[in-house]
């Protein structure tokens, strides 16, 4: 079927393609690069893969979705790129690649008054009292575990709320608001018409990138604060004060990479950090790991650290076996593709994925959030349960 675009009132832009997207069953995602002012966009109109594993190497070009845990029955998904293109602004009118394929391939219909209106919605938590003393007692747990054994050193725990929405939740003014608030992260909405998910993130941390110059790079990403003091007053990153506790968690997530490295023999790598980034209204500690792997000659780098790090021990903990364990026996529900990665696959030459971090799942009219923070001996549960609430805040917007 042909498009309707001539009954169209406006010239058809990217944000009208997503409001009727996010009602329609193909599958689709959309994403901005940190420090970037270009959106992606990846349109399908087959069913996503389903990958028992991932091998970049082996795939076409288009959008991969994985799980935290890529076991016991769960999956990744790859959307194929049957349509992409990048525009400058979501208002933007399409480019005339993409309203011919809509023509010739869909049965979107772009008819007068069928456009999205100004987004009238708000987001609240409910109760989480119950929540909040389940959740620190978890932490409690823990912390004498930690303290027992010596050979476990920290797990990640995580949590979930539900959301109320006053007003119908727009998914796509939510996903712009987080691209305008958030310049400094991956922004990405990811629509999964075969489970009926629909994913907003907004994520500070790369886990693999391998450019077209087989440059690869990773990075540490671990140890939170709020971006602003006890007044309301923006902290410059130079000025940020770290605990030893947020010291010796990034510098655990950093050794982890370096000992991924000594296991495929790769000693020629740089090491730029750590430093304080922002991330929202956060602040991390950061250490960026790069590779020449064309220089070494290692063209399948990207899959193979892939396979190593995930779940990193900034999502899981350290070590990952025992700390994964812990998780699965006292977390009490299954994170889906909270903490697990998704991102661009050999879109022009360039793999770039990401931790799927600050998180929203949309499915049917629930609307939940994930967050989640690494624990060690020094921990305290009112300091974790509150550094969770202001990584809940980030992706409320």
């Amino acid at each position: 079927m042909r498009i309707e675009a001539e009954k169209a009132t406006k010239e058809i832009s990217l944000s009208d393609t997503l409001t009727k997207l996010v009602t329609d069953n193909n599958a689709f995602a959309v994403w901005r690069f940190p420090d970037h002012n270009d959106i992606h966009f990846l349109f399908s109109n087959k069913e996503e893969s389903v990958l028992e594993a991932v091998r970049l190497e082996d795939l076409d070009s288009g959008f991969v979705v994985a799980p935290f845990d890529q076991a016991n029955g769960n999956h990744a998904f790859f959307i194929h790129s049957d349509l992409y293109f990048s525009t400058s602004d979501f208002e933007k009118p399409l480019p005339e690649k993409a309203l011919s394929y809509f023509e010739e391939n869909t049965s979107l219909s772009f008819k007068e008054n069928t456009f999205g209106s100004e987004a009238n919605y708000s987001l609240s938590f409910g109760d989480t009292t119950t929540e909040r003393n389940k959740f620190e007692a978890l932490v409690s747990k823990a912390v004498e575990e930690i303290k027992k054994t010596e050979a476990f050193e920290k797990v990640v725990l995580s949590r979930k709320t539900e959301l109320t929405s006053a007003g119908d939740f727009d998914a796509v003014a939510h996903f712009r608001k987080i691209c305008q608030k958030y310049p400094g992260v991956f922004c990405s909405m990811v629509f999964l018409p075969s489970i009926n998910e629909l994913w907003i993130g907004a994520s500070p941390e790369t886990l693999v990138r391998q450019n077209s110059d087989s440059f690869f790079e990773t990075m540490a990403l671990a140890g939170t604060q709020s971006a602003f003091d006890n007044d309301g007053i923006e902290i410059e990153c130079p000025e940020a004060l770290w605990r030893q506790k947020e010291i010796e968690e990034q510098a655990l997530v950093s050794r982890y990479i370096i000992n991924c490295f000594k296991k495929i023999r790769v000693r020629e790598f740089s090491e730029i950090g750590p430093k304080t980034v922002r991330a929202g209204n956060l602040l991390h500690l950061q250490t960026r790991f790069q590779v020449d792997s064309g220089r070494i000659n290692f063209p399948q780098m990207a899959s193979v650290m892939l396979e190593l790090l995930h779940p990193t021990s900034a999502v899981c903990g350290m070590p990952k076996d025992i700390a994964f364990d812990f998780i699965q026996k006292n977390e009490e529900y299954d994170r889906g593709f909270y903490s697990g990665y998704l991102g661009p696959v050999n879109i022009n030459s360039i793999t770039h994925l990401f931790v799927n971090l600050r998180s929203l799942k949309i499915s049917g009219s629930q609307i939940t959030l994930f967050a989640g923070c690494g624990i060690t001996a020094d921990s305290t549960p009112e300091k974790e349960w509150i550094e969770t609430e202001m990584k809940l805040k980030t992706i409320i917007g």
